[in-house]
């Protein structure tokens, strides 16, 4: 099955962009321990999830971008052509000459429903190219006008056409020092409408990815690109073929619907968080070896103690004692700083991946009571290596690894409506303090849901 990828605001194509970079160079590489018949099948697998075939042979990414202004679009469209492994359609965009002004409600109540007729109609075309349609795929920045605002719009929109398909919007979480002095308003905004209308949002905090850029990576003048390719390359894990428990030796063909399944077993909790391991320098890795066992502990460790990289990571943090009747995060039993998740997946890409003992993820004490373990749990693996790792985990999570960065985002928007700031800007386009009452009490409801887990 496809996946139509729609891109909003500069963050958006930005990330879209280094994606296809990374899934094309992936298909492209050459991978020695596999056979011929595995690479034909994985690139088949791939193909036909991100790309279409057009006249020229060059494969042509399933994608609709979108911006309030040009300058962005412009130079992904250019970029991508001239690497000469693929490229966007060139009527697949939609650009005007004014951005959004980092204002929510231009994007949302203004733009968004000028141009909506435009922009659906640059999704239904993508959408009749695909023989078979798994799903939406939307990336956007949570802060900004355009990503969040007319994302959280578009959103929408996707879900009123298309009752019957996947959506999974990937969301940029903003740096907590601050990119822009409206970013908590934008944030509250965008979250509570996408939790509405898509089936989940997988998130990336930029703080984390900057971390990682500094620490692991070793990069001295960081950029956004640097920041991009690491949050592509983590995607890619994910995105790129598996072979599931059910599928046996064939390539999953709807990538989409199987996140779903596997990690959003009730529509209360829709949050995801990514990690991938290992992640170093590529003039690293020749030096390097890796082993299962100690892959698999490290990511453990990393999901109970919600460390969000390699380096760092509290190994006191352990599961909680089994049989408390208190159902709640001051219980006795539960450590104070234990990361529950409702479900988890683990993606595993390189040679022996089958050997893998992957028990202690099916620890029932790491997963919240009302779920049963055997469902909480599962894992894609596939023998190909990717991006030049000879092994790699990845791990798809739902668990509270967002709790104290929702709670302080809803909590700096809550002081700024108190005293009334800013407010006027979004008003003036339409969204009213009913609104964000509204916004302030669905994401409260998260924060609440999350915490008794």
């Amino acid at each position: 099955m496809s996946i139509v990828t729609v891109q909003l605001g500069q963050c958006g194509n930005q990330i879209g962009h280094e994606v296809f970079n990374v899934i094309c160079g992936d298909v492209h590489g050459t991978h020695g321990l596999c056979s011929k018949k595995e690479n034909e099948s994985y690139r088949d697998a791939c193909k036909e999830r991100f790309f279409s075939e057009e006249e020229s042979e060059v494969p042509v990414a399933r994608a609709v971008l979108v911006d309030m202004e040009p300058k962005v679009i412009s130079q992904t469209l250019s970029t991508a052509a001239r690497s000469g492994y693929w490229k966007y359609d060139d009527r697949s965009h939609f650009c005007q000459k004014q951005g959004s002004g980092n204002n929510w409600a231009n994007g949302y109540s203004v733009h968004g429903p000028r141009h909506k007729e435009i922009i659906m109609n640059l999704v239904q075309k993508e959408a009749e190219k695909c023989d078979r349609l798994g799903g939406f795929f939307t990336i956007m920045s949570m802060a900004g006008g355009t990503g969040s605002g007319l994302g959280a719009f578009v959103t929408q929109c996707l879900r009123d056409a298309f009752p019957t398909s996947f959506i999974l919007n990937h969301v940029i979480w903003p740096y907590g020092t601050g990119e822009v002095i409206v970013q908590n308003y934008n944030s509250v905004l965008t979250l509570s409408h996408l939790y509405q209308s898509s089936d989940a949002l997988l998130v990336h905090e930029n703080d984390v990815i900057h971390k990682i850029c500094a620490q692991l990576m070793n990069i001295k003048q960081i950029s956004f690109r640097d920041v991009n390719q690491v949050i592509a390359h983590q995607l890619g894990s994910v995105f790129q073929p598996t072979y599931t428990a059910e599928g046996g030796l064939h390539y999953s063909r709807n990538p989409l619907g199987d996140l779903m399944e596997t990690l959003v077993p009730h529509p209360e909790f829709k949050m995801l968080g990514l990690r991938n391991i290992p992640q170093m320098p590529e003039n690293s890795l020749a030096y390097s070896t890796f082993s299962w066992p100690g892959l698999i502990k490290h990511l453990r460790q990393m999901l109970i103690a919600n460390a969000k990289m390699e380096e760092g990571i509290d190994w006191q943090v352990r599961p909680p004692r089994l049989g408390s009747s208190i159902p709640s995060t001051h219980s006795t039993n539960k450590p104070l700083h234990f990361n529950t998740s409702i479900a988890n997946l683990v993606i595993l890409r390189g040679k022996d991946m089958h050997s893998v003992d992957l028990g202690t993820f099916q620890d029932p004490s790491l997963y919240t009571s009302w779920l049963n373990p055997q469902d909480a749990f599962n894992a894609w693996k596939t023998p190909r290596a990717f991006n030049k790792y000879e092994k790699s985990a990845s791990l798809v999570s739902n668990s509270q690894f967002l709790l104290k960065p929702l709670d302080n985002v809803v909590g700096k928007a809550w002081n700024m409506f108190a005293s009334k700031a800013y407010i006027h800007q979004y008003t003036k386009f339409g969204i009213e303090e009913e609104d964000f009452l509204d916004s302030f009490t669905a994401l409260e409801q998260v924060i609440s849901s999350y915490s008794i887990l």
